[in-house]
């Protein structure tokens, strides 16, 4: 079972509906219950026979085989550090790209002492196997199972296997492609991408991916 922490929001209910529609079983979590059925609800009636459940927190990382961290930076250290018994011996995917907004600049980078957040989520699960994956895809293409996505999911990890399975999930997700990005501290240069294609974005009206070519 696919576990997506934070799933209530665009990335982790594109995530699992997209994944869902993939022939995954998906389990929703978020910091309630009530909240990650609500969004397993909302994502089921867009993928009618697909394996979409929800829980808490707590409920889908004890629950998932493959863990997604889709949640805020922010919150990333508490609810590690408060989950990593569950978390021991899986594979951990890093959705998240630190950034922040300023009023007339847009979106930039923030600057994580451990180099990227993935690194960090290694730093607090150290017998987990965490894998960056999927920071730069479009949460709106995401939800919206009719548009036929283009680009390619830049996975990186110091673990081979875990990496291999994530560029796996990414290769299911139609006109996606999952790309070997190397090893996990890697993961600083893909997460700072983000906020760049988020004012591409805004500046153009659009949703702008990344393409690797010759590959």
């Amino acid at each position: 079972m696919l576990a997506i922490l934070g799933g209530t929001g665009p990335e982790g209910k594109g995530l699992a509906l997209r994944l869902a529609l993939a022939g995954e079983e998906v389990m929703i979590g978020s910091r309630s219950t009530e909240r990650g059925a609500a969004a397993a609800a909302e994502m089921a009636e867009g993928a009618p026979g697909a394996s979409i459940s929800g829980a808490d927190n707590a409920g889908a990382a004890a629950a998932g085989d493959v863990v997604f961290l889709a949640f805020p930076y922010e919150g990333q250290r508490p609810v590690l550090e408060e989950l990593a018994g569950s978390l021991d011996g899986k594979i951990v995917v890093s959705v998240i790209a630190p950034m922040a907004f300023e009023r007339g600049k847009g979106a930039r980078a923030v600057e994580v002492e451990a180099g990227s957040a993935a690194e960090e989520a290694q730093e607090i699960l150290p017998g987990a196997q965490v894998v960056a994956a999927f920071q730069n895809v479009s949460a709106e293409e995401l939800m919206d199972p009719q548009v036929d996505m283009e680009g390619d999911v830049v996975v990186c990890s110091d673990h081979a296997d875990a990496k291999k399975l994530v560029m796996g999930l990414a290769n299911k997700i139609h006109s996606l492609r999952g790309i070997d990005g190397g090893a996990l501290a890697n993961a600083k240069y893909v997460e700072q991408v983000t906020p760049m294609l988020v004012n591409i974005n805004r500046i153009y009206k659009t949703h702008a991916s990344i393409k690797i070519t010759g590959v």
